[in-house]
């Protein structure tokens, strides 16, 4: 009788799971959303925002060579996913005061496409 049970609870979990599953070339889709403002990648610049190589885990306003927003300085957060998709879906409301103007990306599943596919480059650019 137990092994019904398990076996939905494994498949509800596997379901959930799937559901989620990041897509990372949906993510490079999503990017030309910001490679306006923004370069990831081996030799990537600042531009009218900062390079975004090693972004998880990277303190804001740690960018070297980039001028932030007084505000972006004094956010004093580490990127993680999480913070990254509450920021992402309204820059302006998770950081009042940043220069990004972005309208924003609502949709979970495009943010945790976008997450994949920036996840891949490390501090200097190269895919992990």
């Amino acid at each position: 009788m137990k092994l019904p049970v398990v076996a939905a609870a494994f498949a509800a979990a596997f379901l959930t799971t799937s559901a989620k599953a990041q897509d990372v070339s949906a993510g490079e889709r999503s990017w030309n959303k910001c490679r306006a403002c923004h370069q990831v990648g081996e030799g990537a610049k600042n531009l009218v925002g900062p390079q975004l190589n090693g972004l998880f885990g990277r303190h804001t306003g740690a960018v070297e060579g980039y001028s932030y927003s007084t505000a972006n300085k004094g956010a004093n957060i580490t990127w993680d996913e999480a913070v990254f998709a509450e920021y992402i879906k309204d820059p302006k409301a998770k950081i009042p005061g940043t220069k990004m103007v972005f309208a924003g990306i609502k949709n979970d599943k495009e943010i945790a496409d976008l997450t994949a596919f920036l996840k891949q480059f490390d501090k200097d650019g190269k895919k992990m």
